[in-house]
């Protein structure tokens, strides 16, 4: 087992790693967010990766998602566990709170979402995008940790670096039944889906979106307070991980790590052999 983290915003490397090291690891799909840190937490191998990059260099709009996966994969992580920033549509998840999502909704329009394509076709389900697997460690992770955290919730992926309008924000929450909104976890969920590594999503609450009454539109210095409360309990939890895992990987009842079993349509002899050759790491298993 080896656990991947990727970090949202104000978790831009893990202290609490043994023999860290920041390593640069080549993509076939572009340029990553930033550097890998490996190191590891109770002998279990973990590497964190910046999802914005070292000060927050990258958008949301700009992160290149596929090479973040990319190098996952090609580092060996078995399981991701996504961390990210995110407002409320629920009264009862306050700011503060951490929700294990287990679906999402993906209204992002300008991101490249898959690895396949043209001269390699795949389809892959993602009706269940998040391992639970995964997200029962973390939740359990959370609560040893004294951190108030939800089990389940569905999560609206907008594009953009603007917060939502209100009218936006109220159709999420009272007609499409969304508990959280965030920016960044599609189209990561669908890719690593793609590459057969377990995911997990952990968002922190920082504010109630804009249809709140007693909160009117999102505040950014209270977003910004709340966000460092958040990173410090993320840290947390994530150094706690390795101490509910097992260096054995367990199997996946899930099928995450199996979802290209059957994907892939493109006949051996009609596959285009550079796109095979950039799918070496996310594919090369059944592709080989």
């Amino acid at each position: 087992m080896i656990i991947g983290i990727i970090g949202g915003s104000g978790i831009y490397e893990i202290e609490d790693l043994e023999d860290p090291q920041w390593i640069t690891i080549n993509s076939t799909f572009g340029m990553p967010s930033d550097d890998v840190l490996i190191g590891q937490i109770n002998g279990i191998k973990m590497v964190f990766l910046p999802r914005h990059g070292r000060g927050h260099i990258q958008s949301p709009s700009s992160i290149n998602y596929r090479a973040n996966i990319d190098i996952m994969k090609r580092c060996g992580v078995t399981d991701i566990v996504s961390v990210s920033a995110c407002g409320s549509f629920r009264e009862e998840m306050k700011p503060g709170d951490f929700v294990i999502i287990n679906q999402f909704i993906d209204r992002t329009f300008s991101r490249e979402k898959s690895f396949f394509g043209p001269g390699c076709v795949a389809h892959v389900s993602v009706a269940k995008p998040t391992c639970s697997r995964l997200g029962e460690i973390c939740h359990k992770a959370a609560i040893t940790q004294g951190i108030k955290v939800h089990m389940g919730g569905n999560y609206l992926a907008m594009e953009g670096p603007q917060f939502s309008t209100l009218a936006e924000s109220e159709l999420y929450r009272e007609k499409w039944g969304c508990d959280v909104i965030g920016m960044t976890n599609m189209p990561e969920a669908k890719l690593a889906r793609e590459a057969e590594i377990c995911y997990t999503s952990i968002a922190m609450i920082t504010d109630y979106d804009s249809w709140h009454p007693d909160h009117g539109e999102v505040n950014i210095t209270n977003i910004i307070k709340t966000l460092r409360n958040n990173a410090n309990n993320a840290k947390k939890l994530i150094a706690y991980l390795p101490h509910l895992l097992d260096s054995q990987r367990p199997f996946c009842e899930n099928g995450c790590d199996k979802a290209l079993e059957f994907a892939i349509l493109t006949q051996p002899d009609s596959r285009d052999p550079q796109m095979v050759a950039k799918l070496d790491a996310v594919a090369g298993r059944v592709l080989k």
